[in-house]
């Protein structure tokens, strides 16, 4: 079940990037036509956060085990030893790619086995680091992300109240005292901001936040951070920061991203424009930081025919520009799905997969060691 991972990632999120793109680009009411959905939107019942109870509730958790448990995968040569003192609560990212409904049912089998992939290769990076935590919920489809029609937001906020549920579910059942690793990415980054800003922010749960890895999704140096309830981590060994950042090839032509980035209104109700990203690069875990290639743990990369892949050190470098995107120093060759402008999206985490599960290691240490 592994083995067909990567492939199946590069298409599921080559598809919502180049649907961005294509919103771009194109006129709106021609792509609205093929993504948007035509259907009334009809608010999902209320899921309470006892629902979250029951572990079919989740893709992982505590208890389930094997290939059921999509988070419990590694690549060949990272064998899990460790007895994990911290949990973590990671948020998938858009897997539901349909018109049909607003929100995905959590019986759609097709939606449901995407998330299963994300999980694979996305939160595996943390597993043995800590318990993994990832529920399912009513995720936004991907339509909500390109139109402008109030309902895109009434499916943010029904897929955000199913998120919130599971965390306050898993906030009840871990150890009152235990460390906590919160992450996502694409949609499970945006639903993650949210997150923080209604609890992180409070104590005593924000002295228990380990690292917070918002990948794949902008946040605001000037106009957001505040509102978050963590710094960016500005070293390597700090705990209790947040982690940010987005990956583009060079010659890069950011242009979609910026232009949709310096439109949208931050968490203070200014408009975001030219304010600088949230840029941690994940080799050095440095904020505004740049790191050659051979600095790089390892890059998981797919085999010819896209249906394995092997964990790759020295493959590429990173560096943070004063925009706040993640330059890559070049197109590193990992298949055929990168989006247009150079953007790596597809393999935020692929390209870093070792020195991310090394960050959040050395972040683990430095908590317990507090």
């Amino acid at each position: 079940m592994a083995r067909k991972f990567l492939y199946l990632i590069a298409t599921i999120v080559f598809l919502i990037v180049v649907a961005f793109a294509a919103y771009r680009l194109f006129p709106q009411q021609i792509f609205a036509a093929a993504f948007v959905p035509s259907a009334e939107f009809v608010k999902p019942e209320a899921v309470e956060t006892s629902a979250y109870a029951d572990p079919k509730m989740w893709f992982s958790r505590p208890g389930i085990t094997g290939d059921a448990n999509p988070s419990l995968w590694t690549p060949e040569g990272f064998e899990i030893t460790k007895t994990p003192k911290v949990a973590v609560f990671y948020i998938h990212p858009t897997s539901y790619m349909k018109r049909a409904l607003w929100n995905a049912p959590l019986n759609d089998k097709e939606s449901q086995d995407r998330a299963r992939i994300f999980l694979r290769s996305q939160a595996s990076v943390f597993n043995g680091i800590g318990e993994i935590w990832a529920p399912r919920y009513r995720q936004a489809a991907i339509g909500a992300f390109l139109t402008t029609q109030p309902e895109a937001q009434m499916a943010f906020d029904a897929a955000y109240s199913d998120v919130l549920a599971a965390f306050d579910e898993f906030i009840a059942e871990i150890p009152k005292d235990m460390p906590i690793i919160i992450a996502g990415h694409s949609q499970g980054g945006l639903h993650l901001t949210t997150l923080m800003r209604q609890r992180v922010v409070t104590r005593p749960l924000a002295d228990r936040i380990v690292a917070a890895y918002v990948i794949g999704w902008p946040v605001s140096l000037s106009t957001d951070l505040l509102a978050l309830g963590l710094p960016p981590c500005t070293d390597p060994d700090q705990a209790n920061c947040m982690i940010g950042f987005q990956s583009f090839g060079e010659p890069a032509e950011p242009k979609l991203l910026l232009d949709a980035y310096a439109a949208s209104i931050g968490f203070d109700g200014e408009l975001r424009g030219q304010s600088p990203m949230l840029c941690v690069n994940p080799i050095t875990g440095v904020l505004g930081d740049e790191a050659p290639a051979d600095r790089n743990l390892g890059t998981l990369v797919p085999n010819e025919e896209l249906t394995d892949g092997v964990i790759t050190p020295g493959l590429v470098g990173a560096t943070c520009d004063d925009r706040g995107l993640l330059l890559l120093g070049g197109e590193p060759q990992l298949g055929p799905y990168v989006l247009p402008g150079n953007n790596y999206h597809v393999y935020d985490y692929p390209l870093f997969w070792a020195s991310v599960r090394a960050d959040a290691e050395r972040r683990v240490a430095a908590f317990l060691a507090r």
